[in-house]
């Protein structure tokens, strides 16, 4: 499931979004998170089956993605599973994906998560 060639691990893959959707285009993208999550992400907890991005406010946020908490955490410190998570683009990127959601209603899916160099990423 990893791909040391290019130096990137697949963690989660949403291959029912390839069959759903009409995939136009793909962005790599940075996400905001806690530690418990950057945890669970490396134990490959991740669920992006009813995932979807919004862009509000000029900022792209991430909903319904499932991390499961990290088990060796205490629920102090445990993050929530399904929580709204800001996706981490330029600016000029998000500028293009608001005229393309807002104008031609299209939608925003996460197709895979990944560790790139030690880095979570989103595509």
């Amino acid at each position: 499931m990893s791909d040391t060639s290019n130096g990137f691990k697949i963690v989660s893959d949403n291959r029912q979004a390839r069959f759903q959707y009409e995939i136009l285009e793909t962005y790599e993208t940075g996400i905001a998170l806690a530690g418990t999550e950057v945890k669970s992400i490396r134990q490959g907890k991740v669920n992006l089956r009813d995932g979807f991005a919004l862009v509000r406010n000029g900022e792209v946020f991430l909903h319904n993605v499932h991390i499961s908490p990290h088990q060796t955490a205490s629920q102090v410190f445990n993050h929530d599973p399904t929580r709204t998570r800001k996706l981490l683009l330029r600016r000029d990127e998000i500028r293009k994906l608001i005229g393309k959601v807002e104008q031609q209603g299209l939608t925003l899916v996460p197709l895979k998560i990944y560790l790139k160099r030690g880095w979570v990423k989103v595509d």
